[in-house]
C-alpha cells in the first residue's frame, strides 16, 4: 500500500481511502461507506447483521475486505477493514439504500479524478492542500509542508540514482540527516513530540519543516556533485546535509534566545474537527 491516504466528502459523511501504488487502485474504508448508505449509530454491528443476512458475501468478506492502515479520530492509525472498488460495489448491493446510486456516481467520480492526477500531478498536491486545509493547518505551514513534499521526493529520486535501495535504506539515512539537524534521531524526535504512528513532519511546525526540508535539499545537492556510490557512501552526504541545516538552527535559535525544537504536535495547535470517524470507529479500531 501506498502512504497516500485520503479523506472524500461524501454527503456530509467523511470517507478515508488509501491509493495502492501498485495495484493503482483505491481501498475505501467498508464502515465509512456503510455509515454513507446507513447512518447508522452503530456501524460494526450493521456489518454482523449485513454479513449474516447475505450469506454469499460472507462467504467472500476475506477477500473482499482488506486490512489497511488508515487514520481514526484519535490521530493514530489502524488496521481498518477496506474494499477496492469493485469489493465497495458488492457491499452497496447488500444494503437497500436511495444512496446507493448517488454514492456510485461519486465512486466513479473519485476513480476519473485518480486518472485526472496521474495525467497532472499537480491535482494530487491541490487534493494534499485542501485536506491540510480540512485538518485546519494554516496557510504558512501548507507552503512549507508542500515544498517538503516536493524536496522529500527529489531527495530519493537522487538516492535511487546513486544505488541506494528500499525503504529501510531510506530510513537510516533519513535518521542521520535529520539526527544531525535536529539533534535526535527521528525516533527520539517522535517520543519528544508524544508520537507514536503519527506521521513526524505533520506534526511538526512550520519551522521545523522548514529546518527539515533545508537538511534535506542540502544532502540532494551534494549529492548530485559528490555523486556517491550505494548507500555507505551516501550516510557522510546524508550526514553533511543534515549539518548545513544545523547550522541554521543554532544561528536562529541565538537570535530567538530558545530552541527551535518544539514539543507541540498537531493535536495541540489544530482545532479538533468533527467528522465521521467521530462518530463510529471501523472494525479493528479499538
Amino acid at each position: 500500500m501506498s502512504n497516500e491516504s485520503l479523506i472524500q466528502a461524501f454527503d456530509g459523511v467523511n470517507v478515508r481511502m488509501v491509493w495502492d501504488e501498485e495495484k493503482e487502485e483505491y481501498f475505501f474504508s467498508v464502515a465509512d461507506i456503510v455509515q454513507v448508505l446507513t447512518d447508522s449509530t452503530d456501524v460494526k454491528q450493521y456489518i454482523k447483521r449485513m454479513r449474516s443476512r447475505d450469506p454469499e458475501l460472507d462467504s467472500r468478506w476475506g477477500t473482499i475486505c482488506t486490512p489497511t492502515r488508515m487514520k481514526a479520530s484519535d490521530g493514530k492509525f489502524y488496521n481498518t477493514q477496506a474494499a477496492n472498488m469493485e469489493g465497495v460495489l458488492r457491499i452497496i448491493q447488500s444494503i437497500p439504500s436511495k444512496k446507493a446510486e448517488p454514492l456510485k456516481q461519486w465512486l466513479a467520480k473519485v476513480g476519473s479524478q485518480r486518472i485526472d492526477q496521474m495525467i497532472d500531478p499537480e491535482l494530487t498536491f491541490q487534493m494534499a492542500v485542501e485536506d491540510y486545509r480540512r485538518q485546519g493547518y494554516s496557510e504558512q505551514w501548507i507552503i512549507e509542508r508542500m515544498k517538503s513534499i516536493m524536496t522529500r521526493k527529489a531527495l530519493t529520486d537522487e538516492w535511487e540514482r546513486v544505488g541506494v535501495k528500499g525503504q529501510q535504506e531510506f530510513a537510516v539515512l533519513t535518521n542521520i540527516l535529520t539526527k544531525a539537524w535536529s539533534g535526535m534521531s527521528t525516533k527520539q524526535y517522535k517520543q519528544f513530540k508524544g508520537l507514536i504512528k503519527e506521521n513526524l513532519r505533520d506534526n511538526m511546525t512550520s519551522v521545523e519543516v522548514a529546518l527539515n526540508t533545508l537538511a534535506e535539499a542540502s544532502t540532494r545537492e551534494l549529492s548530485r556533485q559528490r555523486n556517491p556510490k550505494g548507500f555507505e557512501a551516501s550516510k557522510r552526504t546524508a550526514q553533511d546535509g543534515g549539518d548545513v541545516a544545523k547550522v541554521a538552527r543554532v544561528q536562529l535559535e541565538k537570535q530567538l534566545g530558545r530552541s527551535v525544537i518544539s514539543p507541540s504536535k498537531a493535536s495541540d495547535y489544530l482545532a479538533p474537527i468533527e467528522d465521521a470517524d467521530a462518530k463510529v470507529l471501523p472494525e479493528g479500531e479499538e
